[in-house]
């Protein structure tokens, strides 16, 4: 009787620790899915889907949302897509399996900003600086495009320190063909607030929300958005980067040694609306370069947007979901918190930037001036150094205008 019953005890809880060793492997199965990254279709289709309604991408309201004077939409914008992006219900103390964490919502330091739409006459501008650096072209500089590109990395004064500005995360690499999100976080983990307060960087950074981003919108640049325009122009004329270009190009007779025509010169280059997307006025230099544009023509994708600090401002808002760095052609380049001149990929309000070059922490004087000097006196490619890094710098024209022009890590 008593090995009756103890084996009938025997059946009874084996047959149970089975099932829990089945629900075990079962759980351990799942879990290493999960982590590999093994999904049916209809678990990647979903994903995707996902991925687009956690941005809140809507074409019409992205639209509104870069009408003039939106703030309030504005605001209402980035709360609503904070909310999506935070993943989780009222209620609900569960973290989703492989989410990203959540993305501290930075706040640039506008106070100035607005003073930036006054009449010329009525703002405030840095003083003449005398600098310490000779900022006369050499005659060697004047016969190598690449030495004077060089040349204005050391006059970028400006620049901001990886550590002490700003820090970034890169991520784990991929190709470009890759679509999977190999960043779990934001590119930048932090950004000093005294940036914002550097006036080419603040008087840059204001004019970046004057555009509608999608291709073939027409541009209705408003007064006091062209005062924003010309006062930006005035601020970075009194650096070192741009006193070096003026006088650069005035040596090779292509602008006039009077600071207003080159003032009025470079204000022309950069901010004249041209066609782009099959409508006139809707676009411009500073606007695909720095800003981005979204091609509406087939499949919607990014274009332009090559500038460190309108990412960091996206990113902030939401806006731009960081997906990891490009993995480099050669080996023993991987890029990490202090390297400046990064190839990655992003979406941007939902839309794909494949591979995307930027350097990091440059002033915006330094950009405006490698770019124009580009475009005056180089190629469409320009295999030059910058510091330490070896870089092509490609300049493509629309007609008299920059088309585009953004750095490529020459490895």
């Amino acid at each position: 009787m008593d090995d009756l019953v103890k084996g009938l005890f025997n059946v009874a809880f084996g047959q149970r620790e089975e099932d829990e060793r089945n629900r075990d492997e079962r759980s351990r199965s799942t879990w290493a899915q999960v982590v590999s990254g093994e999904q049916d279709d209809h678990d990647r289709s979903s994903s995707s889907s996902d991925r687009h309604n956690r941005h809140g991408y809507n074409r019409q309201a992205v639209h509104q949302e870069y009408e003039r004077d939106d703030d309030s939409r504005q605001d209402n914008y980035n709360q609503v897509n904070w909310n999506q992006k935070d993943g989780k219900k009222a209620g609900d103390d569960w973290e989703t399996v492989g989410k990203k964490p959540a993305k501290q919502h930075y706040k640039a330091h506008k106070d100035q900003w607005s003073n930036y739409k006054r009449p010329l006459d009525e703002q405030d501008y840095s003083s003449e600086v005398n600098y310490d650096v000779v900022i006369e072209p050499s005659e060697e500089e004047l016969n190598d495009l690449s030495k004077a590109l060089n040349k204005l990395w050391e006059l970028d004064l400006n620049r901001s320190v990886p550590g002490k500005d700003y820090q970034i995360d890169c991520g784990e690499g991929k190709k470009v063909y890759q679509k999977e999100d190999m960043a779990e976080g934001s590119l930048f983990s932090w950004l000093s607030e005294e940036i914002f307060r550097r006036p080419t960087f603040g008087r840059f950074c204001s004019l970046l929300d004057n555009y509608n981003p999608h291709e073939g919108y027409k541009e209705n640049v408003t007064p006091e958005e062209r005062q924003e325009q010309a006062a930006f122009i005035e601020e970075i004329s009194r650096t070192a980067p741009i006193k070096y270009l003026h006088r650069y190009l005035s040596s090779k007779g292509i602008a006039s040694e009077n600071d207003q025509d080159f003032k009025r010169m470079i204000t022309s280059l950069w901010f004249d609306l041209y066609g782009r997307g099959g409508t006139s006025g809707s676009s411009s230099a500073f606007e695909h370069v720095f800003v981005g544009e979204i091609k509406q023509r087939g499949e919607q994708e990014v274009s332009g947007f090559h500038n460190w600090l309108q990412f960091y401002l996206e990113e902030a808002k939401g806006r731009v979901n960081y997906q990891g760095y490009i993995l480099p052609r050669r080996r023993g380049q991987i890029p990490d918190s202090e390297t400046q001149l990064l190839t990655i990929q992003f979406e941007w309000n939902g839309v794909l930037k494949s591979v995307s070059s930027t350097l990091i922490g440059v002033s915006p004087e330094f950009e405006v001036a490698i770019y124009t000097l580009c475009f005056y006196l180089g190629r469409e490619e320009n295999h030059v150094e910058l510091g330490p890094y070896p870089v092509n710098i490609k300049c493509y024209r629309l007609g008299n205008k920059i088309g585009s022009a953004f750095p490529v890590a020459d490895c």
